[in-house]
């Protein structure tokens, strides 16, 4: 329990002064009813005739009662007001450092997460939530400790035994909610589990209806929803008789104890050494003491779901990062606006002089950032292995600054796994990479905006503007932003667009056709003037006019450096250097014109392509 022990600390102290003024006003709430029961003593007392009673004095108990229970509700409705800004804050920290290292701790994070985006969306809502409750649950224990404490010493004051009663069902419900710490946990466990997959499951209808439409998939779409919540139901239900069956096994003990007490009340109450106002003021604190057990209780079986949320956070994050990562404050700024980030990525530098032909030089993030510009990108023996033995091995790749070099390759033989590991997206099992001759490290954080920039396999579009999906926060012009545009052959198209870049493109960009989305993603990468700019079949959904033009500027005016995924044929005729890649291992290298002589894998995917491209011409 370590783990989750170091979380609950790091949150209570994160931001101590609003944590220790939560507490002190929760502790009023808790120990408020200390003085309603002697109160209530001195009034039944009273009434009772044990002490001389007299109206007025009683008007003012009943008065002072009343005061006690108002003063209570005030303390309530200002510990509610003020504790849900600890706990956001502390649910925000959590979440703040799980993205953090998602998007910016060494390695790939693809190897971390989960199969699908709902899952992890349902760690960051419900298993957050769970820790951050078990922390705050230490108040409700502090404050219903010290009322019981107090308590326990007014009622032993007046009757040793009957305060005995009281105690020994709090041991024993201490015991019992020990016992099931780890069945809970268990169960706990396995309710997040189903409840994530109901939650990614229904993300993918929604974001398959037109697949599942056209398929007339629906009832069978529907009918998995039903068993995906059919195991939820049960395990949650499992889940929530187990916390029950805890609940009222301490209901039970303490109801016992309120007979007893009852039952031992009587003859002392006959005998004289036990009043009527004694009886009210023990039948007050019982109401109030069955808190202590029920919060123990509760932080008992809370402490095991923490263990389990605190586990599945940390498994979101990288393999070196521990809970110490996950709760450590790198700085979420709540009150005011942060400092500036110690590295912005700068806009492009400005434009060198013209050339011969009339087009500015495609600007260089790298000079601006001071950081040595590409002369020579190497890699050595790369080797990613999948399940079943494909992925790529032992390959060797050499990008020298001016080249334009493209990979091909029949479907499956690894031109996709190739690049995603030479950017740090897939982890290598052998190889390295150096930038200049220097080895890199971690090119997951090395290889990014603006030394290079990646428009991938299967463009990824929010549903907000163009220019948000352009942008991503970059830094960046409506001059610059236009220059990539034109670059990725879109210009027309913007026009066309009835807000222009404030055109909003809907989930995944279902507002453009295939080929306009693709053009996008290469002019989001376009607009990070990258040293090396990679790109993975991207003309997949382009005509070959539009292929042609795009491929043009990119390699006349775009970045110097060009990576490209591709079969077809306007960008292979294009190609400085082209790697064939055949089961994952390279099967030839060169030129096209050398190739197609040497390489007998080039001159079947050639021809291949030929007869496609020429069917797309004919519209066959």
């Amino acid at each position: 329990m370590r783990p989750v022990m170091l979380v609950a600390t790091r949150l209570a102290t994160f931001d101590l002064r609003r944590y220790l003024v939560g507490a002190l006003l929760w502790m009023p709430v808790h120990v408020i009813p200390l003085a309603g029961g002697l109160v209530l003593q001195q009034l039944f007392d009273q009434l009772s005739g044990h002490h001389p009673a007299g109206l007025e004095l009683s008007l003012w108990l009943c008065a002072a009662f009343v005061g006690v229970e108002v003063a209570r509700g005030v303390m309530i409705i200002i510990a509610w007001t003020y504790g849900v800004y600890w706990w956001t804050a502390a649910a925000t920290l959590l979440r703040a450092n799980v993205l953090r290292s998602v998007l910016t701790a060494r390695g790939p994070a693809a190897a971390r997460l989960p199969h699908s985006s709902g899952e992890s969306v349902a760690r960051l809502r419900d298993d957050v939530a769970d820790v951050v409750d078990f922390t705050d649950e230490s108040v409700t224990l502090a404050g219903t400790t010290l009322f019981a404490t107090a308590a326990l010493a007014i009622m032993a004051s007046i009757d040793p035994v009957m305060t005995l009663v009281l105690v020994v069902p709090m041991i024993a419900v201490g015991v019992l909610s020990r016992t099931l710490r780890r069945p809970i946990g268990r169960l706990h466990r396995r309710a997040r589990e189903l409840g994530a997959a109901v939650t990614a499951y229904v993300g993918e209808l929604f974001g398959g209806v037109l697949a599942i439409k056209t398929a007339g998939a629906e009832e069978a779409a529907l009918e998995r929803l039903r068993r995906h919540n059919r195991r939820r139901r049960d395990a949650a239900v499992k889940d929530r008789l187990a916390t029950d069956l805890l609940d009222a096994a301490t209901g039970t003990t303490i109801e016992l104890s309120i007979g007893l007490v009852l039952l031992l009340a009587a003859p002392a109450m006959r005998g004289g050494e036990f009043t009527v106002g004694d009886l009210a003021l023990f039948t007050s604190y019982i109401g109030w003491l069955t808190a202590l057990p029920r919060t123990i209780g509760a932080v008992l079986y809370r402490l095991p779901q923490a263990a389990v949320s605190t586990e599945r956070l940390t498994r979101l994050m990288a393999p070196y990062e521990t809970a110490d990562d996950l709760s450590r404050n790198n700085g979420v700024w709540l009150h005011h606006d942060p400092p500036p980030p110690a590295s912005t990525p700068p806009p492009a530098s400005t434009p060198a002089p013209e050339s011969a032909s009339g087009v500015a030089p495609f600007p260089s993030a790298a000079r601006s950032e001071g950081v040595d510009r590409l002369e020579v990108l190497e890699a050595r023996g790369l080797t990613v292995r999948h399940d079943g033995g494909r992925g790529v091995h032992e390959v060797d790749l050499r990008l020298e600054r001016g080249s334009f070099t493209v990979i091909t390759g029949a479907v499956g033989s690894g031109k996709t796994t190739l690049v995603r590991a030479l950017l740090g997206l897939l982890p290598l099992d052998s190889g390295r990479i150096s930038w200049n001759g220097v080895p890199i490290d971690d090119p997951g954080t090395f290889l990014v905006p603006g030394l290079a920039a990646y428009a991938g396999q299967v463009p990824r579009l929010f549903s907000e503007t163009l220019r948000e999906n352009l942008l991503l926060g970059w830094p960046a012009t409506d001059e610059e932003i236009g220059r990539a545009l034109e670059l990725a052959a879109f210009e027309t198209d913007r026009a066309e667009l009835p807000d222009g870049l404030d055109t909003v493109v809907g989930p995944r960009g279902v507002r453009l056709s295939g080929g306009q989305v693709q053009r996008a993603t290469a002019a989001r990468a376009l607009v990070r003037t990258p040293e090396l700019l990679v790109v993975d079949d991207l003309s997949s959904a382009l005509d070959v006019e539009t292929e042609r033009l795009l491929w043009d500027r990119i390699a006349g005016r775009g970045p110097e450096t060009v990576l490209v995924v591709s079969h077809r044929q306007a960008a292979l005729e294009r190609a400085d250097q082209i790697i064939v890649l055949d089961c994952g291992r390279v099967a030839g290298r060169g030129r096209l014109g050398e190739l197609l002589e040497s390489c007998p894998e080039m001159r079947r995917l050639w021809s291949a392509e030929l007869i496609a491209e020429a069917e797309e011409h004919t519209g066959g």
